[in-house]
């Protein structure tokens, strides 16, 4: 028998959100600002998510020069997205950007510029040319955002995380959200928009906050939305030691000794170490489609424990500015300078797929939106460095702005019970989820590997509910088993893509296939989810 609670803290509001990153405070503003009253709930703290990652020096920023600008970076998209970036979104994206951080200065955050934005450092990873560059200071945004929530009139749930949604006649109407410290909180709600965030929280070796839990997908696609590139997810080298989750500065590549166990330089046999090298400082993701994919691959040889990286002494003798920056940063908050010996390793970073979204947040089902990184479409293969801080500006706005249109006079539906079910072991499941797909499923995937560790999450999957009286317990299970049918999902779009293509390797298919030139989408058939290739994109060029 299952037993089913009521929820004891009962709310209502027009609009809620679920994610208080970047993404989701922007869809906050932009839904009080069109007078709908708006809940702003967030697994962890407001204010969080991989915006805030407190192991990086800052969010860059990068839009369009000039007007005469916004085709070329629309073209680039595409071009660097490998054909898996859905063109229609890419100019929607685009023509929304400098609009956007328009807008966050006129919020009054402050935005850091390049004295010399020249310079090789400050042209965007994957990117051939320099744009308009900003960083955003986190000092500034943590000033600025929660008071202009409060000045709107924004509730926020911090540590309340979303277990559910609610449907009432064909449309999604709020949903469930449990807090250690209040318990069962249910939101009666116009409309909803998620934005709880990408991938990362279904990785043991990630560079994300713990509240990025990864569930959003899940409640998504049971309501009926569909997942887009779920296979291309961006690994980043960080630190293993000191300072473990700190993200290491790529643009430094070019002055780095990679060592082995035994203190060789691990690319002392390539002709071409200093090329590769050279190259490899330009983007901060792993990729397939570079040569500079030979410095991962040895990066990879070091596994979790990671490998040993020096300096070379030119590194300090001319630092350039951008460089210099993260040097400062890492000096004041990690005591470490360019002396220290550091070891790295790749980690799971952001999300280049998730819910497919089409115009301004918009999911398919009447009254769910979704923004930030939780979603997918407008990035593909591989992502413009700066344009995951744009996706959260431009598409939170958007979807803020939409959901309060949609929740015009809709009002919620009645919250309805939540079933307290358990699946045994929780928190050992989820501890080996999340070491099973740092195995298998981070830079260096292969086909018989992908198998076993698909088998092994429908064995997770397969394990029998039990009924419960512990609502801690029963939220765990719940967010647990999101996390196991995302990361099914996952690898089976991995194992469909055969081949290699921007941030999906495949050792055993390491080439590009014109052929499998098409999106792999998870779609949900009447309660049956199906992972698949979709239709091609047009070449709108």
């Amino acid at each position: 028998m299952i037993p089913e609670i009521r929820p004891q803290w009962p709310v209502s509001c027009d609009v809620l959100v679920a994610g208080a990153g970047i993404a989701g405070i922007m869809a906050a503003l932009a839904a009080a600002r069109a007078g709908r009253s708006v809940v702003l709930a967030s697994a962890g703290d407001t204010l969080s998510g991989s915006s805030f990652y407190p192991g990086t020096w800052g969010l860059g920023l990068i839009g369009p020069a000039d007007e005469a600008d916004r085709a070329d970076l629309a073209a680039t998209i595409l071009s660097v997205g490998c054909d898996m970036a859905d063109p229609a979104l890419v100019e929607r994206f685009v023509a929304g950007i400098t609009p956007a951080i328009q807008g966050i200065r006129d919020l009054g955050v402050e935005l850091k510029t390049a004295r010399d934005g020249d310079g090789r450092d400050f042209i965007p990873c994957f990117d051939h040319k320099h744009r308009a560059w900003n960083g955003l200071l986190f000092p500034s945004m943590r000033q600025v955002l929660p008071r202009r929530l409060e000045e709107l009139g924004v509730r926020t749930l911090p540590g309340a995380a979303l277990l559910s949604l609610h449907r009432h006649e064909g449309r999604v109407c709020g949903g469930a959200l449990y807090s250690p410290r209040r318990g069962l909180i249910s939101v009666s709600a116009g409309a909803v928009v998620l934005a709880t965030g990408g991938c990362g929280g279904l990785f043991a070796h990630r560079l994300t906050t713990g509240d990025v839990i990864s569930t959003g997908h899940s409640l998504a696609v049971e309501q009926g939305a569909s997942l887009i590139n779920l296979e291309f997810m961006q690994m980043m080298p960080g630190y293993v030691a000191p300072c473990p989750g700190t993200i290491f500065n790529e643009r430094t590549f070019r002055y780095a000794i990679l060592r082995g166990p035994d203190g060789r330089d691990r690319l002392a046999h390539r002709p071409d170490r200093a090329a590769l090298l050279d190259q490899r400082s330009a983007h901060g993701p792993f990729t397939s489609r570079l040569d500079s994919r030979a410095v991962d691959l040895a990066l990879a040889e070091g596994g979790l424990e990671g490998t040993l990286v020096e300096y070379d002494p030119s590194l300090e003798a001319d630092m350039p500015e951008f460089i210099r920056t993260y040097f400062d940063w890492l000096a004041r908050e990690k005591g470490l300078t360019p002396r220290h010996p550091i070891r790295i390793a790749l980690f799971a970073h952001a999300s280049n797929g998730g819910v497919y979204i089409h115009g301004p947040g918009e999911t398919g089902v009447p009254g769910l939106y979704a923004c930030g990184e939780v979603t997918g479409g407008m990035h593909g293969a591989d992502r413009i460095g700066g344009l995951s801080t744009a996706n959260g500006l431009v598409f939170g706005g958007q979807a803020g702005a939409a959901a309060a249109e949609f929740a015009a006079g809709c009002g919620g539906g009645e919250a309805p019970g939540l079933a307290l079910w358990t699946i045994p072991d929780a928190a050992r499941v989820q501890r080996d989820l999340r070491a099973l797909m740092s195995s298998r499923a981070m830079v260096i995937r292969r086909g018989p590997q992908l198998e076993e560790a698909a088998a092994q999450v429908e064995a997770w999957l397969a394990l029998p509910r039990q009924g419960t009286e512990d609502l801690a317990a029963a939220a765990l299970s719940r967010q647990v088993y999101a996390q196991l049918e995302l990361s099914l999902w996952m690898l089976r779009a991995q194992l469909l893509r055969r081949e290699s293509r921007g941030s999906h390797y495949r050792a055993d298919f390491p080439r590009e296939e014109g052929a499998l030139a098409r999106p792999i989408l998870v779609t949900n058939h009447h309660g049956e989810v199906r992972v698949a290739p979709g239709a091609p994109f047009a070449n709108p060029m």
